[in-house]
Protein backbone atom coordinates (compact mmCIF):
# COMPACT_ATOMS: atom_id res chain seq x y z
CA UNK A 1 0.00 0.00 0.00
CA UNK A 2 0.99 3.49 -0.57
CA UNK A 3 1.97 5.50 2.74
CA UNK A 4 1.90 9.04 1.49
CA UNK A 5 2.96 10.07 4.89
CA UNK A 6 6.18 8.11 4.36
CA UNK A 7 6.52 8.97 0.54
CA UNK A 8 6.66 12.86 1.62
CA UNK A 9 9.01 12.18 4.03
CA UNK A 10 10.93 10.34 1.50
CA UNK A 11 11.15 13.02 -0.96
CA UNK A 12 11.94 15.68 1.23
CA UNK A 13 14.99 13.55 3.04
CA UNK A 14 15.99 13.44 -1.08
CA UNK A 15 15.80 17.17 -1.24
CA UNK A 16 17.67 17.74 1.65
CA UNK A 17 21.03 15.16 0.17
CA UNK A 18 20.45 17.54 -3.13
CA UNK A 19 20.88 20.86 -0.74
CA UNK A 20 21.39 22.66 -4.26
CA UNK A 21 24.70 20.76 -4.88
CA UNK A 22 25.96 19.53 -7.80
CA UNK A 23 25.21 16.04 -9.75
CA UNK A 24 28.04 13.76 -7.87
CA UNK A 25 27.26 15.86 -4.46
CA UNK A 26 23.56 14.87 -4.67
CA UNK A 27 24.35 11.14 -5.56
CA UNK A 28 26.64 10.55 -3.12
CA UNK A 29 29.93 9.60 -6.23
CA UNK A 30 33.41 9.97 -4.92
CA UNK A 31 35.19 12.90 -5.65
CA UNK A 32 37.11 12.44 -9.17
CA UNK A 33 40.71 12.75 -7.86
CA UNK A 34 42.61 9.49 -7.48
CA UNK A 35 42.62 6.97 -4.08
CA UNK A 36 45.72 6.23 -2.19
CA UNK A 37 46.42 2.93 -2.02
CA UNK A 38 45.94 0.84 1.42
CA UNK A 39 49.11 -0.21 3.51
CA UNK A 40 49.06 -3.57 4.93
CA UNK A 41 45.08 -3.60 4.54
CA UNK A 42 43.20 -5.20 7.98
CA UNK A 43 39.69 -5.79 7.33
CA UNK A 44 37.45 -5.50 10.53
CA UNK A 45 35.41 -8.94 8.93
CA UNK A 46 36.04 -11.41 6.14
CA UNK A 47 36.23 -8.90 2.70
CA UNK A 48 34.33 -11.32 0.59
CA UNK A 49 30.81 -11.48 1.99
CA UNK A 50 28.85 -10.40 -0.76
CA UNK A 51 30.11 -13.29 -2.17
CA UNK A 52 31.37 -13.90 -6.04
CA UNK A 53 29.41 -13.66 -9.42
CA UNK A 54 30.28 -14.61 -13.25
CA UNK A 55 28.61 -12.85 -16.48
CA UNK A 56 28.47 -11.70 -19.81
CA UNK A 57 29.96 -15.40 -21.16
CA UNK A 58 31.30 -14.92 -24.72
CA UNK A 59 33.60 -18.25 -26.31
CA UNK A 60 36.49 -16.97 -25.41
CA UNK A 61 35.83 -15.59 -21.68
CA UNK A 62 33.82 -14.58 -18.74
CA UNK A 63 33.58 -11.21 -16.20
CA UNK A 64 34.46 -12.17 -12.89
CA UNK A 65 33.39 -10.23 -10.56
CA UNK A 66 33.86 -9.65 -6.40
CA UNK A 67 33.33 -6.87 -3.87
CA UNK A 68 35.38 -6.10 -0.73
CA UNK A 69 32.60 -5.64 2.07
CA UNK A 70 33.65 -6.29 5.79
CA UNK A 71 30.65 -4.46 7.03
CA UNK A 72 28.10 -4.45 4.07
CA UNK A 73 25.20 -2.85 5.37
CA UNK A 74 27.23 0.11 6.94
CA UNK A 75 24.84 2.84 6.75
CA UNK A 76 27.20 5.23 4.83
CA UNK A 77 27.50 3.02 1.76
CA UNK A 78 30.94 2.05 1.99
CA UNK A 79 30.98 -1.04 2.97
CA UNK A 80 33.47 -1.20 6.15
CA UNK A 81 36.42 0.38 3.42
CA UNK A 82 38.39 3.16 3.67
CA UNK A 83 38.60 5.85 1.34
CA UNK A 84 41.94 3.62 -0.38
CA UNK A 85 42.19 1.28 -3.06
CA UNK A 86 42.97 -2.69 -2.58
CA UNK A 87 44.60 -4.85 -5.12
CA UNK A 88 42.45 -7.79 -5.14
CA UNK A 89 44.50 -11.14 -7.26
CA UNK A 90 42.34 -13.85 -8.66
CA UNK A 91 42.57 -16.75 -10.57
CA UNK A 92 40.31 -19.17 -12.95
CA UNK A 93 41.30 -22.75 -13.66
CA UNK A 94 40.09 -25.66 -15.43
CA UNK A 95 39.29 -27.35 -12.06
CA UNK A 96 37.59 -26.76 -8.51
CA UNK A 97 41.16 -27.36 -6.79
CA UNK A 98 42.51 -25.00 -8.91
CA UNK A 99 45.72 -27.43 -9.69
CA UNK A 100 44.94 -26.17 -13.44
CA UNK A 101 45.12 -22.13 -13.12
CA UNK A 102 45.01 -21.25 -16.92
CA UNK A 103 44.72 -17.37 -15.99
CA UNK A 104 45.29 -15.31 -13.07
CA UNK A 105 45.79 -11.75 -12.28
CA UNK A 106 45.02 -8.18 -10.11
CA UNK A 107 42.95 -5.39 -10.08
CA UNK A 108 42.24 -2.59 -7.90
CA UNK A 109 39.44 -2.73 -6.22
CA UNK A 110 38.35 1.58 -5.61
CA UNK A 111 36.40 3.50 -3.64
CA UNK A 112 35.21 5.57 -6.48
CA UNK A 113 33.41 2.08 -7.50
CA UNK A 114 32.52 1.15 -4.08
CA UNK A 115 35.39 -1.23 -3.99
CA UNK A 116 33.90 -3.66 -6.68
CA UNK A 117 36.20 -6.34 -9.02
CA UNK A 118 34.62 -6.13 -12.73
CA UNK A 119 37.88 -8.89 -14.41
CA UNK A 120 36.95 -9.44 -18.18
CA UNK A 121 38.57 -12.37 -18.65
CA UNK A 122 39.97 -13.74 -22.56
CA UNK A 123 42.19 -16.49 -23.65
CA UNK A 124 39.88 -19.26 -22.46
CA UNK A 125 38.41 -22.34 -24.29
CA UNK A 126 34.67 -22.12 -25.94
CA UNK A 127 31.63 -23.86 -24.16
CA UNK A 128 34.19 -25.24 -21.27
CA UNK A 129 33.64 -25.24 -17.81
CA UNK A 130 35.94 -23.32 -15.44
CA UNK A 131 36.20 -22.37 -11.72
CA UNK A 132 37.58 -18.98 -10.01
CA UNK A 133 38.14 -17.07 -6.96
CA UNK A 134 39.67 -13.56 -5.48
CA UNK A 135 42.51 -13.19 -3.05
CA UNK A 136 42.92 -9.81 -1.15
CA UNK A 137 45.35 -9.50 2.33
CA UNK A 138 45.60 -13.01 2.46
CA UNK A 139 41.98 -13.84 2.55
CA UNK A 140 40.22 -16.02 0.12
CA UNK A 141 37.20 -15.85 -1.86
CA UNK A 142 34.53 -18.47 -2.32
CA UNK A 143 35.03 -20.32 -5.11
CA UNK A 144 32.92 -19.53 -8.00
CA UNK A 145 31.87 -21.95 -11.25
CA UNK A 146 31.14 -20.45 -14.70
CA UNK A 147 31.05 -21.19 -18.34
CA UNK A 148 32.14 -20.03 -21.53
CA UNK A 149 29.82 -19.88 -24.55
CA UNK A 150 30.14 -22.21 -27.53
CA UNK A 151 32.02 -21.10 -30.75
CA UNK A 152 30.47 -19.28 -32.60
CA UNK A 153 27.95 -20.67 -35.22
CA UNK A 154 28.98 -24.16 -33.25
CA UNK A 155 26.51 -26.88 -34.01
CA UNK A 156 25.05 -27.39 -30.90
CA UNK A 157 22.60 -29.98 -29.58
CA UNK A 158 20.75 -28.58 -26.64
CA UNK A 159 21.60 -25.60 -23.93
CA UNK A 160 19.66 -24.76 -20.97
CA UNK A 161 19.49 -21.73 -18.85
CA UNK A 162 17.22 -20.25 -16.24
CA UNK A 163 15.49 -16.71 -16.22
CA UNK A 164 14.57 -15.25 -12.77
CA UNK A 165 12.84 -11.41 -11.73
CA UNK A 166 11.22 -9.64 -8.39
CA UNK A 167 13.50 -10.57 -5.52
CA UNK A 168 11.93 -8.38 -3.03
CA UNK A 169 13.45 -9.06 0.48
CA UNK A 170 10.77 -8.17 2.79
CA UNK A 171 8.23 -10.10 0.86
CA UNK A 172 9.60 -14.10 1.01
CA UNK A 173 12.57 -15.65 1.12
CA UNK A 174 14.49 -16.58 -2.30
CA UNK A 175 14.45 -20.06 -1.85
CA UNK A 176 13.88 -20.33 -5.28
CA UNK A 177 17.69 -19.25 -5.75
CA UNK A 178 18.49 -22.08 -3.36
CA UNK A 179 16.94 -24.66 -5.94
CA UNK A 180 18.28 -22.85 -9.07
CA UNK A 181 21.68 -23.04 -7.59
CA UNK A 182 21.28 -27.34 -8.18
CA UNK A 183 20.41 -26.76 -12.18
CA UNK A 184 22.82 -28.00 -14.79
CA UNK A 185 22.63 -24.68 -16.70
CA UNK A 186 25.02 -23.01 -19.33
CA UNK A 187 23.78 -19.40 -18.16
CA UNK A 188 21.25 -17.38 -16.22
CA UNK A 189 18.92 -14.04 -17.00
CA UNK A 190 17.96 -11.86 -14.40
CA UNK A 191 14.84 -9.41 -16.22
CA UNK A 192 14.92 -7.03 -13.57
CA UNK A 193 13.45 -5.90 -10.16
CA UNK A 194 16.60 -7.34 -8.71
CA UNK A 195 16.17 -4.89 -5.57
CA UNK A 196 13.48 -2.81 -4.37
CA UNK A 197 13.69 0.60 -3.64
CA UNK A 198 10.78 1.32 -0.97
CA UNK A 199 10.91 1.34 2.63
CA UNK A 200 9.16 -2.03 3.01
CA UNK A 201 9.61 -3.90 6.22
CA UNK A 202 7.01 -6.37 6.02
CA UNK A 203 6.67 -9.50 8.99
CA UNK A 204 9.61 -11.76 8.31
CA UNK A 205 12.58 -10.12 10.31
CA UNK A 206 14.01 -9.51 6.44
CA UNK A 207 13.05 -5.29 6.81
CA UNK A 208 14.76 -3.15 4.22
CA UNK A 209 18.04 -1.59 4.95
CA UNK A 210 17.93 1.97 5.24
CA UNK A 211 14.20 1.34 6.66
CA UNK A 212 12.89 4.10 4.21
CA UNK A 213 13.17 4.77 0.38
CA UNK A 214 16.41 4.82 -0.79
CA UNK A 215 17.80 8.25 -2.68
CA UNK A 216 20.94 8.86 -2.70
CA UNK A 217 24.25 6.50 -3.97
CA UNK A 218 25.38 5.16 -0.47
CA UNK A 219 21.46 3.98 0.32
CA UNK A 220 21.43 2.19 -2.97
CA UNK A 221 24.56 0.65 -2.39
CA UNK A 222 23.28 -0.47 1.52
CA UNK A 223 20.09 -2.01 -0.31
CA UNK A 224 22.03 -4.09 -2.56
CA UNK A 225 24.89 -4.97 0.06
CA UNK A 226 21.80 -6.40 2.19
CA UNK A 227 20.23 -8.24 -0.84
CA UNK A 228 23.40 -9.35 -1.92
CA UNK A 229 24.33 -11.23 1.48
CA UNK A 230 21.55 -13.44 0.98
CA UNK A 231 23.19 -16.97 1.03
CA UNK A 232 20.63 -18.46 -1.93
CA UNK A 233 20.74 -15.58 -3.62
CA UNK A 234 24.95 -15.91 -3.94
CA UNK A 235 24.74 -20.01 -4.20
CA UNK A 236 23.13 -19.18 -7.33
CA UNK A 237 25.34 -16.01 -8.53
CA UNK A 238 28.53 -18.62 -7.56
CA UNK A 239 27.30 -21.70 -9.91
CA UNK A 240 26.65 -19.96 -13.44
CA UNK A 241 27.43 -16.99 -15.58
CA UNK A 242 24.65 -14.74 -15.13
CA UNK A 243 23.08 -11.93 -17.86
CA UNK A 244 21.20 -8.55 -15.97
CA UNK A 245 19.57 -6.12 -17.06
CA UNK A 246 16.97 -4.00 -14.82
CA UNK A 247 13.21 -2.78 -14.92
CA UNK A 248 12.32 -0.02 -12.50
CA UNK A 249 12.62 -0.82 -9.03
CA UNK A 250 16.30 -0.77 -9.39
CA UNK A 251 15.68 3.10 -9.44
CA UNK A 252 12.07 3.82 -8.88
CA UNK A 253 8.53 2.57 -9.29
CA UNK A 254 7.40 2.96 -12.97
CA UNK A 255 9.76 5.17 -13.41
CA UNK A 256 9.86 6.37 -17.76
CA UNK A 257 13.14 7.92 -19.03
CA UNK A 258 13.35 11.10 -17.31
CA UNK A 259 10.48 10.82 -15.80
CA UNK A 260 10.07 9.86 -11.60
CA UNK A 261 6.46 7.94 -10.92
CA UNK A 262 5.96 11.04 -8.67
CA UNK A 263 6.33 13.51 -11.84
CA UNK A 264 3.51 16.00 -10.27
CA UNK A 265 5.88 16.47 -7.00
CA UNK A 266 7.93 19.69 -7.42
CA UNK A 267 11.34 17.58 -6.31
CA UNK A 268 10.71 15.28 -8.64
CA UNK A 269 11.19 17.31 -11.76
CA UNK A 270 13.66 15.10 -14.77
CA UNK A 271 16.53 17.07 -13.55
CA UNK A 272 16.37 15.98 -10.31
CA UNK A 273 15.10 12.35 -10.98
CA UNK A 274 17.88 12.05 -13.10
CA UNK A 275 20.15 12.96 -10.27
CA UNK A 276 18.50 9.54 -8.12
CA UNK A 277 19.03 7.63 -11.79
CA UNK A 278 22.56 8.25 -11.98
CA UNK A 279 23.05 7.07 -8.06
CA UNK A 280 21.34 3.88 -8.91
CA UNK A 281 22.46 3.24 -11.90
CA UNK A 282 26.31 3.51 -10.23
CA UNK A 283 25.31 1.13 -7.38
CA UNK A 284 23.71 -1.60 -9.98
CA UNK A 285 27.03 -1.79 -11.99
CA UNK A 286 29.10 -1.96 -8.81
CA UNK A 287 26.91 -4.80 -7.44
CA UNK A 288 26.61 -7.16 -10.82
CA UNK A 289 29.11 -9.03 -13.07
CA UNK A 290 29.04 -6.65 -16.19
CA UNK A 291 31.25 -5.10 -18.70
CA UNK A 292 33.44 -1.92 -18.17
CA UNK A 293 31.21 -0.74 -22.01
CA UNK A 294 27.68 -0.96 -19.61
CA UNK A 295 29.64 0.90 -16.76
CA UNK A 296 27.18 4.31 -16.83
CA UNK A 297 28.12 7.64 -17.48
CA UNK A 298 26.18 9.31 -14.90
CA UNK A 299 22.00 8.93 -15.46
CA UNK A 300 22.69 6.71 -18.87
CA UNK A 301 23.93 2.84 -18.90
CA UNK A 302 23.97 0.94 -21.94
CA UNK A 303 22.37 -2.26 -21.14
CA UNK A 304 21.02 -3.68 -24.59
CA UNK A 305 23.26 -6.20 -25.77
CA UNK A 306 23.04 -9.77 -27.10
CA UNK A 307 24.66 -12.76 -26.00
CA UNK A 308 25.14 -16.21 -28.82
CA UNK A 309 25.30 -19.59 -27.77
CA UNK A 310 26.99 -21.08 -31.13
CA UNK A 311 24.08 -21.73 -33.81
CA UNK A 312 21.14 -22.92 -31.44
CA UNK A 313 20.66 -19.23 -29.51
CA UNK A 314 20.95 -15.51 -29.87
CA UNK A 315 19.66 -14.02 -26.84
CA UNK A 316 18.67 -9.89 -27.26
CA UNK A 317 19.00 -8.38 -23.43
CA UNK A 318 16.44 -4.93 -23.95
CA UNK A 319 16.55 -1.79 -21.80
CA UNK A 320 12.51 -0.92 -21.59
CA UNK A 321 12.98 1.79 -19.07
CA UNK A 322 15.93 3.87 -20.22
CA UNK A 323 14.67 4.74 -23.45
CA UNK A 324 10.55 4.52 -22.86
CA UNK A 325 7.68 7.75 -23.63
CA UNK A 326 5.86 8.51 -20.05
CA UNK A 327 2.85 6.14 -19.19
CA UNK A 328 -0.33 7.83 -20.91
CA UNK A 329 -3.84 7.20 -19.10
CA UNK A 330 -3.24 7.41 -15.54
CA UNK A 331 -0.14 4.62 -15.67
CA UNK A 332 -2.56 1.55 -14.12
CA UNK A 333 -4.92 0.14 -15.71
CA UNK A 334 -7.16 2.28 -18.41
CA UNK A 335 -10.18 1.33 -20.84
CA UNK A 336 -10.72 3.40 -23.96
CA UNK A 337 -7.35 4.94 -24.15
CA UNK A 338 -6.25 6.10 -27.66
CA UNK A 339 -3.07 7.87 -26.70
CA UNK A 340 -1.78 3.97 -26.36
CA UNK A 341 -2.14 3.69 -29.76
CA UNK A 342 0.05 7.33 -31.19
CA UNK A 343 2.67 5.91 -32.97
CA UNK A 344 5.02 8.39 -32.10
CA UNK A 345 4.86 6.60 -28.74
CA UNK A 346 8.27 4.25 -28.12
CA UNK A 347 9.42 1.53 -25.95
CA UNK A 348 12.45 0.92 -26.82
CA UNK A 349 13.58 4.25 -27.92
CA UNK A 350 14.72 4.27 -32.02
CA UNK A 351 18.18 3.29 -31.61
CA UNK A 352 17.42 0.47 -29.50
CA UNK A 353 14.32 -0.51 -31.86
CA UNK A 354 16.49 -0.65 -35.18
CA UNK A 355 19.63 -2.47 -33.12
CA UNK A 356 16.73 -5.28 -32.24
CA UNK A 357 15.23 -5.49 -35.56
CA UNK A 358 18.25 -5.60 -37.54
CA UNK A 359 20.18 -8.01 -35.07
CA UNK A 360 17.53 -10.38 -35.47
CA UNK A 361 17.01 -9.85 -38.91
CA UNK A 362 20.97 -10.56 -39.52
CA UNK A 363 20.98 -13.79 -37.05
CA UNK A 364 21.67 -17.19 -37.97
CA UNK A 365 20.77 -18.65 -34.82
CA UNK A 366 17.56 -21.21 -34.92
CA UNK A 367 16.09 -19.75 -31.52
CA UNK A 368 16.08 -15.85 -31.51
CA UNK A 369 15.37 -14.79 -28.24
CA UNK A 370 14.28 -11.12 -26.61
CA UNK A 371 15.06 -11.05 -23.03
CA UNK A 372 12.59 -8.28 -21.88
CA UNK A 373 11.34 -6.52 -18.97
CA UNK A 374 7.04 -6.08 -19.30
CA UNK A 375 4.93 -8.09 -20.69
CA UNK A 376 4.08 -7.53 -24.92
CA UNK A 377 1.02 -10.24 -24.99
CA UNK A 378 -2.22 -8.21 -25.06
CA UNK A 379 -3.78 -8.93 -21.37
CA UNK A 380 -7.28 -7.88 -20.98
CA UNK A 381 -7.93 -8.18 -17.33
CA UNK A 382 -11.60 -7.09 -17.26
CA UNK A 383 -14.48 -9.31 -17.68
CA UNK A 384 -17.24 -8.93 -20.31
CA UNK A 385 -16.92 -6.58 -23.34
CA UNK A 386 -14.96 -4.06 -21.76
CA UNK A 387 -11.53 -3.98 -22.79
CA UNK A 388 -8.88 -2.93 -19.31
CA UNK A 389 -5.17 -2.82 -20.39
CA UNK A 390 -2.24 -2.31 -17.94
CA UNK A 391 -0.14 1.03 -19.32
CA UNK A 392 2.70 0.52 -18.22
CA UNK A 393 3.42 -2.80 -20.15
CA UNK A 394 3.38 -2.72 -24.00
CA UNK A 395 -0.19 -2.65 -23.76
CA UNK A 396 0.80 1.13 -23.16
CA UNK A 397 3.05 1.39 -26.47
CA UNK A 398 0.64 -0.63 -28.73
CA UNK A 399 2.33 1.26 -31.88
CA UNK A 400 5.41 0.83 -30.86
CA UNK A 401 4.57 -3.50 -30.29
CA UNK A 402 3.02 -3.52 -33.58
CA UNK A 403 5.84 -2.11 -35.25
CA UNK A 404 8.27 -4.50 -33.50
CA UNK A 405 5.43 -7.48 -34.59
CA UNK A 406 5.38 -6.61 -38.08
CA UNK A 407 9.36 -6.21 -38.13
CA UNK A 408 9.86 -9.82 -37.20
CA UNK A 409 7.21 -10.59 -39.81
CA UNK A 410 8.38 -8.63 -42.48
CA UNK A 411 12.07 -9.48 -41.74
CA UNK A 412 11.46 -13.29 -41.82
CA UNK A 413 12.41 -13.85 -38.13
CA UNK A 414 12.16 -17.46 -37.24
CA UNK A 415 11.13 -19.08 -33.70
CA UNK A 416 11.17 -15.89 -32.03
CA UNK A 417 10.76 -16.24 -28.84
CA UNK A 418 10.03 -13.37 -25.89
CA UNK A 419 11.10 -14.12 -21.96
CA UNK A 420 9.31 -11.32 -19.76
CA UNK A 421 9.41 -10.84 -15.97
CA UNK A 422 7.81 -8.00 -14.02
CA UNK A 423 4.10 -9.39 -13.05
CA UNK A 424 4.64 -11.82 -9.91
CA UNK A 425 3.03 -14.71 -11.70
CA UNK A 426 3.97 -17.11 -14.85
CA UNK A 427 1.46 -17.25 -17.86
CA UNK A 428 2.59 -18.35 -21.62
CA UNK A 429 1.03 -16.87 -24.82
CA UNK A 430 0.70 -17.37 -28.62
CA UNK A 431 1.96 -13.77 -29.81
CA UNK A 432 -0.53 -12.48 -32.35
CA UNK A 433 -0.10 -10.01 -35.44
CA UNK A 434 -3.11 -8.42 -33.41
CA UNK A 435 -4.50 -9.37 -30.69
CA UNK A 436 -7.84 -8.59 -31.29
CA UNK A 437 -8.29 -11.23 -34.38
CA UNK A 438 -7.69 -14.28 -33.43
CA UNK A 439 -6.98 -15.00 -36.78
CA UNK A 440 -4.11 -13.37 -37.56
CA UNK A 441 -0.88 -14.79 -38.06
CA UNK A 442 0.81 -16.11 -34.98
CA UNK A 443 4.59 -14.52 -34.54
CA UNK A 444 6.13 -15.76 -31.90
CA UNK A 445 5.75 -17.07 -28.04
CA UNK A 446 6.03 -15.25 -25.24
CA UNK A 447 6.87 -16.94 -21.73
CA UNK A 448 6.35 -14.75 -18.66
CA UNK A 449 7.64 -15.84 -15.81
CA UNK A 450 7.07 -15.44 -11.74
CA UNK A 451 8.78 -13.68 -9.19
CA UNK A 452 11.14 -15.12 -6.77
CA UNK A 453 9.75 -13.59 -3.66
CA UNK A 454 7.45 -10.53 -4.47
CA UNK A 455 3.83 -10.83 -3.91
CA UNK A 456 4.14 -13.63 -1.12
CA UNK A 457 2.98 -17.14 -1.40
CA UNK A 458 0.82 -17.29 -4.16
CA UNK A 459 -0.84 -19.97 -5.17
CA UNK A 460 -1.80 -22.23 -8.07
CA UNK A 461 -4.22 -20.04 -9.73
CA UNK A 462 -6.00 -16.93 -8.58
CA UNK A 463 -8.86 -14.80 -9.27
CA UNK A 464 -6.19 -12.40 -11.81
CA UNK A 465 -5.49 -15.42 -13.68
CA UNK A 466 -8.74 -16.75 -14.02
CA UNK A 467 -9.65 -13.38 -15.77
CA UNK A 468 -6.92 -13.64 -17.71
CA UNK A 469 -7.10 -17.19 -19.11
CA UNK A 470 -11.20 -16.29 -19.58
CA UNK A 471 -10.76 -12.89 -21.64
CA UNK A 472 -7.07 -13.84 -23.53
CA UNK A 473 -7.26 -16.54 -26.09
CA UNK A 474 -3.84 -16.52 -26.72
CA UNK A 475 -2.86 -17.24 -23.52
CA UNK A 476 -2.01 -20.88 -23.16
CA UNK A 477 -1.17 -21.11 -19.50
CA UNK A 478 -1.01 -19.52 -15.93
CA UNK A 479 0.15 -20.33 -12.56
CA UNK A 480 0.38 -17.35 -9.46
CA UNK A 481 3.20 -19.46 -7.45
CA UNK A 482 7.20 -17.98 -6.68
CA UNK A 483 10.12 -19.59 -8.15
CA UNK A 484 11.97 -19.85 -11.86
CA UNK A 485 11.62 -20.77 -14.99
CA UNK A 486 13.93 -23.13 -16.86
CA UNK A 487 14.67 -23.65 -20.55
CA UNK A 488 16.31 -26.36 -22.65
CA UNK A 489 15.95 -25.50 -26.42
CA UNK A 490 17.25 -28.21 -29.39
CA UNK A 491 17.43 -27.49 -32.84
CA UNK A 492 14.03 -28.81 -33.15
CA UNK A 493 11.88 -28.14 -29.73
CA UNK A 494 11.92 -25.40 -26.75
CA UNK A 495 10.91 -26.75 -23.73
CA UNK A 496 9.95 -24.19 -20.96
CA UNK A 497 9.60 -26.13 -16.97
CA UNK A 498 8.09 -23.56 -14.37
CA UNK A 499 9.87 -24.55 -11.27
CA UNK A 500 7.62 -23.00 -8.11
CA UNK A 501 7.76 -23.36 -4.50
CA UNK A 502 4.41 -23.30 -2.34
CA UNK A 503 5.72 -20.66 0.08
CA UNK A 504 7.99 -18.12 0.27
CA UNK A 505 7.21 -16.59 3.86
CA UNK A 506 9.15 -19.41 5.55
CA UNK A 507 12.51 -20.98 4.38
CA UNK A 508 13.33 -24.24 2.58
CA UNK A 509 9.87 -24.62 0.48
CA UNK A 510 10.12 -27.70 -1.90
CA UNK A 511 10.29 -27.50 -5.41
CA UNK A 512 7.74 -28.88 -8.14
CA UNK A 513 7.35 -28.20 -11.77
CA UNK A 514 4.10 -27.00 -12.09
CA UNK A 515 4.20 -27.00 -15.70
CA UNK A 516 5.87 -27.69 -18.92
CA UNK A 517 5.36 -26.13 -22.78
CA UNK A 518 6.49 -27.11 -25.46
CA UNK A 519 7.40 -24.68 -29.23
CA UNK A 520 7.95 -26.37 -32.33
CA UNK A 521 10.88 -24.77 -34.35
CA UNK A 522 9.21 -23.66 -37.28
CA UNK A 523 5.93 -23.11 -36.12
CA UNK A 524 5.73 -20.10 -33.87
CA UNK A 525 3.45 -20.48 -30.67
CA UNK A 526 2.56 -22.82 -28.32
CA UNK A 527 2.86 -26.58 -29.71
CA UNK A 528 1.88 -28.50 -26.44
CA UNK A 529 1.17 -27.46 -22.80
CA UNK A 530 1.05 -30.66 -19.84
CA UNK A 531 -0.18 -28.51 -16.55
CA UNK A 532 0.88 -30.33 -12.92
CA UNK A 533 -1.72 -29.45 -10.52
Amino acid sequence: MFDALSASTDRRRFLSLLGGGTLAAAVGMAAAQPSRAWANPQFSDYPFSLGVASGEPVPDGVVLWTKLAPEPTAPDGKGGMPNKTVPVNWQIAEDPAFARVVRAGAEIASPELGHSVHVEVSGLRPDREYWYRFRAAGQLSPVGRTKTAPAAGAALASMAFAFVSCQNLPAGYFTAYKHLAQEDLDVVLHLGDYIYEGDGQGQLGRGHLPVSEIFSLSDYRVRHGQYKTDPDLQAAHAAFPWLVTLDDHEVENNWAGSISEEDNEPDQDPAVFLQRRAAAFQAFYEFQPLRLANKPNGPDMQLFRRARFGNLAEINMVDTRQYRDDQVCGGGRAFDCDERLDPARTMLGETQEQWLLDGMERSDSIWNVMGNQVFSMQVDATPGPQVGLGMDTWNGYAAARQRLYDGVQQRGVDNFVILTGDAHRSAAADLKLNFDDQSSPTIGTEFLGTSVSSGGNGRDMDATGQQWLAENPHLKFHNAQRGYVRCELTPTQWRTDYKVVPYVTTPDAPLTTNGTLYVEAGRPGIAQVEKNA
